[in-house]
């Protein structure tokens, strides 16, 4: 087993035929062949469909450690060239879309002047969606909101941020400037699916008044869930800094005392230990949210705020 099998199996899976596979390697498509069907004479199983160029069960389970592996061999270059302190290398960071808008220009600008020479990869989604890249080491790390429970990661609260109801003009709860759960009740909301991060935690709000939400729509995405709720779709708990204050007037920003914090953090994975680029940006994001972070609407910093609950 070697290199070249490894970065095959991981392109095939990248780029669903072998041909495809081997523009994306600069090679011929017999090369990429010769190194998936020698791997899997090795492992003694198949691991790509040859009928649709679909992974096997154990083409799956090879793909995932591969791209560690792979991302490892990336590091060792990295962490090398960064012995002399001039640290290098790609550093590929998930992130929320709402955390986005704010945090990324003053990041990746923070990252430029003080590492010129790491090299940013963003990719942006719901919780959801980032944390199984984490996982399987297409990401090198994210940030992304709790709860979280999985012991592969390591998380570190970065800030907590308040909840609160967007309701556009002409909804009925429009003109509010606070209302409780219990009044919610009846009420269609747009809201995250069941399952995902931030719906356990309205849930979990919800059901401490004995109030069950009632989905109008559920939307995986809080930037799309925000978006929706611009366009007069419908009203949506959603975070402060989603709903900017130049809203104010065709929109109401409606406080609901029981809803608790959001707390946005960053994770990685527990092993390997992360490259010398991931930790750079790690530093640099930790420097960011401590100079912009309190300029956000809704935006709490320390760790004093990072219980759930919001504070009176």
């Amino acid at each position: 087993m070697d290199v070249r099998q490894l970065a095959a199996i991981v392109a095939v899976a990248d780029h669903g035929t072998f041909s495809a596979a081997a523009r994306a390697l600069y090679t011929v498509q017999s090369n990429v062949s010769g190194h998936v069907a020698k791997l899997e004479r090795e492992l003694g199983a198949p691991l790509v469909d040859r009928s649709n160029g679909t992974l096997t069960e154990e083409g799956v389970r090879v793909v995932e450690r591969a791209r560690r592996v792979l991302q490892e061999i990336d590091d060792i270059a990295a962490d090398i060239a960064s012995l002399d302190d001039d640290v290098s290398g790609d550093a590929r960071i998930g992130v929320i879309g709402t955390t986005a808008r704010w945090m990324m220009p003053q990041l990746l600008g923070a990252v430029a002047e003080r590492h010129p020479r790491v090299h940013p990869i963003v990719s942006e989604g719901s919780t959801t969606t980032i944390v199984p890249g984490v996982l399987s080491g297409q990401l090198n790390a994210a940030i992304i909101h709790l709860p979280i429970d999985d012991p592969e990661l390591v998380v570190e609260p970065l800030f907590a941020e308040d909840l609160l109801l967007l309701a556009p003009a002409g909804h009925p709860l429009a003109g509010r400037d606070e209302m409780s759960l219990t009044e919610l009740e009846d009420t269609p909301l747009l809201l995250p699916p069941k399952g995902a991060a931030l719906r356990r935690v309205l849930d979990r709000a919800a059901g401490s008044v004995d109030v069950t939400l009632r989905a109008q729509a559920e939307i995986d995405g809080v930037r799309l869930l925000a978006s929706l709720a611009f366009d007069g779709y419908g009203a949506a708990i959603v975070p402060a800094t989603a709903a900017p204050r130049q809203v104010d007037g065709r929109f109401s920003r409606i406080t609901v005392p029981e809803l608790p914090r959001r707390v946005v953090a960053f994770a990685r994975r527990r092993r390997p230990a992360p490259s010398a680029a991931t930790t750079a940006v790690a530093e640099v994001l930790a420097d960011v949210i401590a100079s912009h972070g309190a300029d956000q609407p809704g935006v709490h910093l320390g760790s004093e705020t990072f219980p759930l609950q919001r504070s009176s």
